[in-house]
């Protein structure tokens, strides 16, 4: 499952978001306190007297989420489905093989939420069954062993819709089935049907064993109207025509996988085809399913997919094991992607076209899910407690990717996102184990544990390990445990029969410990013995972290040049000695940057920090050099200077930030080099950031005025396309809008969010048709979308009731079918609303008191009327709260 990012939206929204949709763990006192005793004299007749212990706590045994024991075992799969589009329901027979897992057995007990089931077979000859709370209870024909096979047929009505909707923060619907737009009432959605199984939803659309340790081969034949494309697991076996404009599809997947990795799409989509050519010389399709007026752009949103596979492949020793790898893009999706096997589905956030490609890509979620096709999908954690070996990989292949086809510092820049997510949300949410057994609901282990924390996890034992080990114990998990459950002990265990090491210390720490190291580092210089000195502490709460075994690097430099130290910290207080020779220039502690946790470094000078900038290679070591490196000094300023030309775009970036505080010749250079940066600058982002300094760089407004039009003009980058008309709004708002008119027809969700934010502030009451139908359409996406929400209630705040009248549409329809995040912050947006009409209203009530204690009686009636109007949508907006 698909981790989500913290963008620049997100991180606005993200202390809101994390704080209403995880449940902060509350910490769970298990002893208990010795009982006084009570003792009644035999002369005293009187009842014994209760001693009431406040502090007493009613002992119960801790909470462990166990791996669901299998009474049966699954074999085969066989569904036929059929769809009642205008009721959202789906017909469905499944044909299930199974056999008692160990002890012999006259019950198929089967997870089936929702249903109805209208039979149950066994030879032709119908069985007896109970159908209460989700669970199908059948009553076998005889007691079976577990060497004997049997296979029931279950006619069955699946009604998703009918049932109560949970959810989570990363997966935020458990219908399991979804009908979109179905009716096709909505002109700008195509109707399509969908389905997302994880955690336990595969349930809600056929009957199963529906838990992760679960595995069983499938097929399934769906009928459509012949105009529907299909998509489903395994490969497409046959698609045959049949009475009145039908079609069945028969899919077939040979390889056993778990039930909440089923997966069936159906719409219209137009189908990109695309392959991986195994390393036998054999082909396998690779196909992209999109909708039409996006298939221009399928291969360049997933052309790199074939060369992923081939990286992964050879970096595991582990063939792509699957039939197939197509990806699936749909509407409204609950979530960000989804690893169905061999057929992946992602939400329309990846729908991008060659210009919007320019400013990001998707390539990070879509490695994330192929990952999964070997940490998941191959090898499946056997509980949700052990998500983690799931989640955590699929995470670190993010960093994987981006080191092989981007570079190690692209690689740092983003585990350091990861990095800084796991950190907010588990300051908001609690810490935990990673492998957490006692959690209150599974849906919580999908959060900034299982993904960031456990990613960057990895990078650690790696870097302890080597490359060599670290891979070769992947092979070893991936070969011993493919098309089987497994739980982190499994893969320790592959470490160490690789390794030859005990590594019970490193998952004691990282995978059944809570929180991270809270180190700080007292270096100083003994002149006199040649050595650094560096005093270590481990500063992390104890009662919630362990005292940690910390392998590291130091790198040290010398007249002689740079020496790398092994160095390990594994008390509350260390004392690492390092020699030197002649004059100590510089030293960068944790030189592979890897470590997890929060670091401090105390008082190390600032030359010697703007030295780790020049001589430090990894990303992290060279930011930090220039943070703290920058002080007053000319080499500081000249630092700065070459920091606008670093080989890396983020550092790039940072560099900008420091330009207003160069002076002299220096600030001079500064600006010939920014103005250079916003033409010539290969990295979008780059060129963004260079166009807002120059606002406080350049005092000739026309020299900027010109440069704002030219970037509008000529640069194909939204986002600097979006900065240079922010720019020049605050020169020219007049040229700004119709610069921005042009760009209206631009099928950009970038794009429109920033026409949005202009005409927010500078449009007038005639753009009101545009918010709403950029608001009705779908090209506005994600958090673009919410950020578009935000752009309209404060484009109603500057304009009459008239605007708010027109504009009621798209929050009433946000409200209803939005989804989940839209649905959340609506309400925050119409009591904003709210707020602005109250306070119109009194404004113009007294107005309205002025002019007829004026006795002007043409201007009191004219305020009379915008009241009644503003009283009026007001009464509109208030039930939308209701």
């Amino acid at each position: 499952m698909c981790e989500y990012k913290f963008e620049k939206m997100k991180k606005l929204l993200w202390l809101f978001i994390v704080s209403l949709l995880f449940a902060c763990k509350a910490p769970k006192d298990t002893d208990q306190p010795e009982q006084a005793e009570v003792v009644v004299a035999p002369s005293t007749p009187e009842p014994p007297v209760e001693i009431i212990d406040d502090n007493w706590v009613d002992p119960q045994r801790p909470i462990y989420r166990a791996s669901e024991t299998l009474l049966t075992d699954l074999v085969h799969t066989k569904l036929e489905v059929d769809f009642v589009w205008e009721k959202s329901q789906m017909n469905g027979v499944a044909t299930i093989t199974a056999k008692p897992h160990f002890y012999p057995s006259s019950t198929l007990i089967l997870d089936a939420k929702g249903m109805d089931i209208n039979s149950v077979k066994l030879n032709g000859k119908e069985l007896k069954f109970s159908y209460a709370e989700d669970v199908l209870n059948i009553t076998l024909d005889k007691t079976y062993t577990r060497d004997d096979k049997y296979t029931v047929v279950i006619d069955y009505l699946a009604k998703p819709e009918e049932r109560e909707e949970g959810g989570s923060a990363a997966i935020t619907s458990d219908k399991g089935l979804y009908f979109i737009n179905p009716t096709g009432e909505e002109p700008n959605k195509m109707p399509q049907i969908w389905t997302q199984g994880e955690t336990e939803a595969s349930s809600v659309w056929f009957p199963t064993v529906d838990q992760p340790n679960a595995k069983t081969t499938q097929e399934i034949f769906i009928k459509v109207d012949d105009k529907y494309t299909t998509l489903s697991n395994g490969k497409l076996i046959s698609s045959k025509k049949v009475a009145n404009g039908m079609r069945v599809d028969h899919w077939k997947q040979e390889l056993a996988h778990a039930p909440y990795l089923f997966m069936m799409g159906v719409g219209e989509f137009k189908i990109i085809e695309d392959s991986y050519t195994r390393q036998d010389g054999s082909k396998m399709a690779v196909n992209y399913y999109v909708e039409p007026e996006w298939a221009p752009y399928a291969k360049d949103i997933f052309g790199e997919t074939p060369e992923m596979i081939r990286f992964f492949s050879e970096l595991l020793g582990v063939e792509y094991p699957w039939d197939k790898y197509h990806q699936i893009v749909t509407r409204d999706y609950v979530s960000g992607a989804m690893e169905n096997t061999g057929a992946v589905i992602f939400g329309d956030f990846v729908y991008r076209n060659d210009r919007e490609l320019l400013d990001g890509n998707d390539q990070s979620t879509i490695a994330h899910e192929l990952f999964h096709h070997w940490f998941g999908d191959l090898v499946t954690c056997e509980s949700w407690s052990n998500l983690p070996l799931n989640e955590s990989f699929a995470n670190y292949s993010q960093y994987l990717w981006d080191e092989h086809r981007y570079g190690l510092d692209e690689a740092d820049y983003y585990a350091e996102q990861e990095a800084n997510g796991y950190y907010q949300s588990a300051g908001i949410q609690g810490y935990h184990d990673l492998i957490w057994f006692d959690y209150e609901d599974k849906e919580q282990m999908f959060d900034g544990h299982s993904y960031n924390k456990g990613g960057r996890i990895l990078h650690m034992l790696r870097n302890y390990l080597g490359d060599d080990a670290f891979f070769a114990g992947l092979n070893h998990y991936l070969e011993s445990r493919k098309f089987q459950a497994a739980e982190f002990h499994h893969l320790r265990q592959s470490f160490e029969e690789i390794s030859g090491q005990d590594l019970n210390w490193f998952f004691d720490q990282w995978f059944l410990g809570s929180g991270h190291p809270n180190l700080m580092f007292i270096p100083f210089a003994d002149g006199e013995n040649q050595e650094l000195v560096i005093q270590a502490y481990q500063k992390q709460d104890l009662e919630l972290c362990p005292i940690y075994r910390l392998p590291m690097e130091i790198a040290v430099f010398d007249d002689s040049g740079k020496h790398l130290h092994k160095v390990e910290m594994d008390a509350l207080e260390n004392e690492f000695r390092i020699p030197f020779k002649g004059t100590l220039k510089g030293y960068i502690i944790d030189n592979q940057q890897m470590m997890l946790g929060d670091t401090k470094v105390v008082d190390k000078p600032s030359e010697m920090y703007r030295f780790q900038y020049y001589n430090g290679e990894r990303y992290h070591a060279r930011k930090a050099g220039l943070k703290l490196g920058f002080d007053s000094t000319p080499e500081a300023e000249q630092m700065v200077l070459d920091a606008l030309k670093d080989k890396f775009w983020n550092i790039r970036e940072l560099a900008l930030d420091k330009v207003n505080s160069l002076t002299g010749e220096n600030a001079d250079a500064a600006l010939k080099i920014v103005k250079s940066m916003v033409e010539m600058d290969p990295k979008s982002s780059v060129r963004a950031r260079a166009i807002t300094v120059l606002e406080t760089m350049m005092e000739d407004e026309d020299a900027r005025k010109e440069i704002y039009a030219n970037a509008v003009m000529n640069d194909r980058s939204y986002s600097v396309v979006t900065e240079a008309l922010a720019g020049l709004a605050s020169i020219d708002p007049d040229l700004a809008m119709a610069e921005a008119q042009k760009l209206e027809g631009e099928k950009s969700s970038k794009m429109l969010f920033g026409i949005l934010q202009l005409y927010a502030v500078h449009g007038g009451s005639e753009k009101v048709d545009f918010f709403v139908d950029a608001l009705s359409g779908t090209t506005l996406q994600g958090w673009d979308r919410l950020g578009a929400i935000n752009a309209t209630t404060l484009y109603i705040a500057n304009h009459d009731a008239s605007v708010a009248e027109k504009a009621l549409p798209i929050y009433a329809e946000s409200l209803e079918s939005g989804g989940y995040y839209m649905q959340m912050f609506i309400p925050q947006n119409v009591n904003y609303l709210n707020e602005y009409f109250t306070k119109t209203i009194v404004e113009l009530n007294e107005e309205l008191a002025a002019y007829e204690e004026n006795d002007d009686a043409v201007y009191a009636d004219q305020t009379r009327k915008k009241i009644a109007a503003f009283e009026s949508v007001q009464k509109k907006y208030q039930a939308l709260s209701n």
